[in-house]
């Protein structure tokens, strides 16, 4: 009776040593109650977003900062000059439509990047023969964009800073 007595408690300090080791060595997922909006990804608890989203379930579209009137200076490779222009919302969440760049009323579609502070502007047509690519930041309420136009036959680089 001893000895069945000595396996059973044996036993029981057996398991409930494997048990407690079993549920203190699990730790819990991160991000088992983290949700990440419009296609982000979670890592270690921390969302990781999509292109054109920010913030920290990634529901804030990063293009809303860039939307507004821009009052600013342009200096390109020829010529100077002063003038305004307008960040306007496009029907793709990630874009956003720059109008009057180049002082000359083209409008571009330019796609913010994943840091939300930054973006590009695809090549694309402008005008007859004409296309426009560059890049672009904000902080705060400055604006500055680099881009290139070109007809075809001579180009121009220009640096854009303007203020909202």
């Amino acid at each position: 009776m001893k000895n069945l007595k000595s396996i059973l408690v044996a036993s029981f300090l057996t398991v409930g040593i494997f048990s407690t080791t079993v549920f203190t060595s699990c730790d819990p997922d991160p991000c088992q109650d983290v949700i990440c909006n419009n296609g982000g990804t979670c890592t270690d608890g921390t969302c990781t977003c999509k292109a054109g989203y920010e913030g920290t379930d990634c529901s804030t579209l990063s293009r809303t900062k860039f939307i507004g009137t821009y009052t600013g200076n342009e200096t390109c490779t020829v010529g100077t000059d002063s003038y305004s222009i307008q960040c306007t919302t496009n029907s793709d969440d990630t874009k956003f439509n720059i109008i009057n760049l180049y002082n000359n009323s083209p409008q571009l579609t330019a796609i913010a990047s994943a840091d939300g502070n930054s973006f590009t502007i695809p090549s694309q047509t402008v005008g007859a023969g004409v296309t426009a690519s560059g890049s672009g930041a904000i902080t705060s309420n400055s604006i500055t964009i680099t881009y290139t136009i070109s007809d075809g036959v001579s180009t121009n680089t220009c640096t854009y800073t303007g203020t909202k």
